[in-house]
């Protein structure tokens, strides 16, 4: 795929519209790891009407494209993504979590409908405790999924369904509950 090849290919992309609480905006990518790439992140927030939105969930999905591939991909394609989530303490220390993170990601693609190859990434726990004048902030503690793997499609189209999957995890990690097909969700932000 030459780059008037990889530009229809964004136009496809831009065309994807996630749940309505879920907000993407396209970002800078990075340029040294492939001829061509395209990213952007996503904010989840909880929409609480007349207090400040609290975060739910943050992340970026990459993607990378370079003719001919690379060896350690098993493809020309390649999916890079970031996500991070608040979690309660209970969940945070749970031994198992980062399995169930690991198993978050690949379900969410699965249901999607994505064949993929070559997935790696790690599931990180972070906890924090604040001192001196930061002593008032509630501790934290975060689940953070980092992963990478090569989209084995048909068609360029096809990549929708992976950036479907990908913004399925961000549901997930972020507790949306899961919407009914043909049921729309209420946006509390429009409602402003």
């Amino acid at each position: 795929m030459d780059a008037n090849g990889f530009a229809r290919l964004l136009d496809q992309l831009r065309t994807f519209t996630p749940r309505q609480e879920i907000v993407l905006e396209e970002v800078p990518a990075p340029q040294k790891l492939a001829s061509f790439s395209f990213a952007f992140s996503a904010d989840v927030s909880n929409g609480k009407l007349g207090d400040e939105e609290d975060e739910l969930a943050s992340g970026r999905f990459v993607l990378l494209h370079e003719p001919g591939g690379q060896e350690t991909w098993e493809g020309e394609f390649r999916c890079v993504t970031f996500v991070r989530a608040g979690v309660d303490t209970a969940m945070q220390q749970d031994p198992s979590l980062p399995e169930f993170g690991w198993s978050w990601f690949l379900t969410a693609l699965e249901n999607a409908g994505c064949a993929i190859a070559a997935p790696s990434g790690t599931v990180t726990r972070v906890s924090s405790a604040s001192f001196g004048k930061l002593s008032p902030r509630n501790d934290e503690s975060e689940i953070e999924i980092r992963a990478s793997w090569t989209p084995v499609i048909s068609s360029p189209a096809d990549l929708i369904k992976h950036i479907s999957g990908w913004c399925t995890l961000v549901a997930e990690v972020s507790g949306l509950e899961d919407v009914p097909e043909g049921v729309s969700a209420i946006n509390l932000s429009r409602a402003r």
